[in-house]
């Protein structure tokens, strides 16, 4: 009998599978969620590298998946293209903050890392497991992955990330109206101030004086109406610099820390305070109204409140207005987020006249909201509609003229006298401006395209300080000398460093140094070069002020907590840090003698410093 050809030979099962080749997989997620979530702890400044850099290596995960996994095909792209139509299903339940944030990339950029969590867990599972188990498990953790999305919302981002909670929680905004509706309505009895000086009659220009062509104006005197000035009159004070002359505190606060007067719900808002006598005003958002309020500075109880009807919300900063009252005799002038600018009798609320700066200046709604604070100057108040000014007659609210167009743009309109020339600056996205007060005709301009949030600082008599953090394309500080001529403005740039870069904190000026935050660390840079003196702390996107009498720098964190630092360039020195205020927080404090004042979209507090020992 003749033997098969095929005998001895061994059999092989033509459904035969190799193991899933798992391990790259493991290192590659493994390195991804180190690098996401646990490198922008211990480097705070990094959080962008850790964004993009992990979206590459899911990148990696998924040629692992699709190229070396030995997965079956049919797993291979269907893992992937299940993955895609969940998340873009997912995307259709998600709450409005997750749909939103991050310019609607918010989703994406978490679902990354815990999708491909949840692909390599289902296979390192399911691994043991027959065809059909194993491809249910693959399926059930990517939908498992998309499913947890739904669940929960955003209060905005914070530090180095987006701040998530529940879904089904109460923001503060929801508490506080639900507390709000069992109180009193305050009764808008007018407060105790001297009465207004009768506003200014308003002329044509060219009967206050003669107007030579715009690049050359001459300085014109200053017409004023005689008035108490306020303490603190509006954003970052008399001078908008955050700088504040003749106050001394106690630096020891281990043994004299500050004393807590009284502790406020408020609604969201960005904005600060405005001071004058025992009364403070604000801005905030409760439910479908924009809110003006008037609160004792010593009890912080509501005196008067003034409503409008709008509303702001937006997923990454919140809702709520973005910009601070300014007072000026015995009025208080307000700018809204969707553009109303109002002005208000500080005594008791009521209003004197409002408009709408948005369709007076025919300009969009920017993505963040229109956050200038007003400025008054002689007879008008000046508001910036995003990147474009725009005057109004005090007595009137008429618009007087508008300003050139400039993009899209953050900052507040900024009073500074160059060359003997009073003008207004503007940061916007297309970099600097500044027009003459009279008139709105643009006197010079800088071309920068920052991100247009901090404000300018004018030094040196005639030179000016501008930065941008990562929101433009330029980022740094840039320092840029302006020169009158006989021909016109002159602007040249003296340095450019990126050894401080100012996103929405704003610096300050001392002693030839700027101290600002970059990143989320303070930052000392030398004047005369750009050059970086020292960097330390941590204090996220806070705000600060200035204490030249005391070298001396008052900082609120981001998450609330307050610090003294030396404001000096030899090297970085914390003084002593307390805990003010809950959440996050980005508004500007005041300080009013040894009376500090902090909020942020929960709350709102009052703090007596104690005083230095003489």
């Amino acid at each position: 009998m003749k033997k098969s050809d095929t005998a001895g030979a061994v059999s092989v099962d033509p459904t035969f599978q190799k193991p899933l080749r798992l391990w790259p997989g493991v290192v590659a997620v493994a390195l991804l969620w180190l690098l996401r979530y646990i490198v922008p702890i211990i480097i705070p400044d990094a959080a962008m590298f850790a964004i993009f850099g992990g979206l590459g290596l899911g990148l990696v995960v998924v040629v692992w998946w699709l190229f070396f996994s030995r997965a079956p095909w049919i797993e291979r792209l269907g893992a992937l293209v299940l993955m895609v139509v969940a998340l873009a299903v997912t995307k259709r339940f998600v709450h409005p903050s997750i749909a939103g944030g991050m310019q609607g990339m918010l989703l994406f950029v978490y679902a990354v890392p815990v999708l491909c969590l949840a692909l390599v867990a289902g296979a390192v599972v399911s691994r043991g497991l027959s065809t059909g188990p194993r491809r249910a498990t693959i399926m059930g953790a990517i939908l498992l992955a998309c499913g947890v999305f739904t669940l929960i919302r955003t209060a905005g981002i914070i530090g180095i990330g987006s701040e998530f909670h529940w879904r089904w929680t109460p923001t503060p905004e929801e508490l506080l109206l639900v507390q709000a509706s069992s109180e009193k309505e305050p009764e808008n009895v007018p407060i105790s101030l001297p009465a207004p000086a009768a506003a200014p009659v308003e002329t044509p220009l060219s009967a206050k004086t003669s107007i030579k062509p715009a690049a050359v104006a001459s300085p014109t005197p200053v017409e004023r109406v005689a008035e108490k000035k306020a303490e603190w009159p509006g954003f970052r004070g008399p001078e908008r610099d955050n700088v504040i002359h003749g106050v001394g505190i106690e630096t020891n606060w281990s043994q004299s820390p500050p004393v807590e007067l009284w502790r406020k719900p408020i609604g969201p808002a960005w904005s600060s305070f405005a001071v004058n006598g025992s009364h403070i005003y604000t801005q905030e958002q409760r439910g479908e109204e924009e809110i003006v309020s008037c609160s004792d500075l010593n009890t912080g109880e509501l005196v008067w409140k003034h409503g409008d009807s709008a509303r702001f919300w937006e997923s990454n900063a919140g809702a709520g207005p973005r910009a601070t009252p300014t007072l000026s005799n015995g009025r208080v002038y307000t700018f809204g987020a969707t553009g109303i600018l109002n002005a208000l009798d500080a005594r008791d609320g009521s209003v004197v006249w409002s408009r709408n700066a948005a369709s007076d200046a025919d300009e969009k709604l920017p993505a963040w909201g229109f956050a200038g604070s007003p400025l008054v100057i002689d007879s008008l108040v000046v508001a910036a509609a995003a990147g474009r000014l725009i005057a109004y007659e005090l007595a009137t609210g008429k618009p007087r003229w508008y300003g050139p167009n400039g993009g899209w743009g953050y900052s507040s309109p900024h009073l500074a006298v160059i060359d003997g020339v009073a003008q207004i600056l503007l940061l916007n996205g297309e970099g600097v401006i500044s027009v003459a007060p009279t008139d709105g005709k643009l006197l010079w301009k800088h071309e920068w395209k920052s991100d247009g949030i901090v404000q300018p600082c004018v030094i040196a008599g005639s030179d000016v300080l501008i930065g941008s953090g990562s929101g433009g394309v330029e980022v740094g500080m840039r320092r840029i000398a302006v020169v009158r001529d006989p021909e016109g403005w002159r602007v040249e740039e003296r340095w450019t460093s990126t050894g401080l870069k100012p996103y929405f904190s704003d610096f300050v000026v001392h002693k030839g140094h700027a101290f600002g935050v970059d990143g989320s660390m303070l930052s000392c840079i030398d004047l005369t070069d750009g050059k970086r003196k020292w960097k330390g702390g941590r204090y996220g996107a806070g705000q600060m002020v200035l204490l030249p009498d005391q070298d001396l720098l008052l900082v609120l964190s981001e998450h609330g907590e307050l610090a003294l630092v030396n404001a000096t360039p030899d090297q970085f020195t914390e003084l002593a840090r307390f805990p003010a205020i809950k959440g996050k927080t980005w508004n500007h404090p005041v300080l009013v003698g040894n009376l500090l004042l902090v909020r942020n979209s929960q709350e709102m507090v009052a703090f007596r410093l104690p005083v230095a020992r003489t």
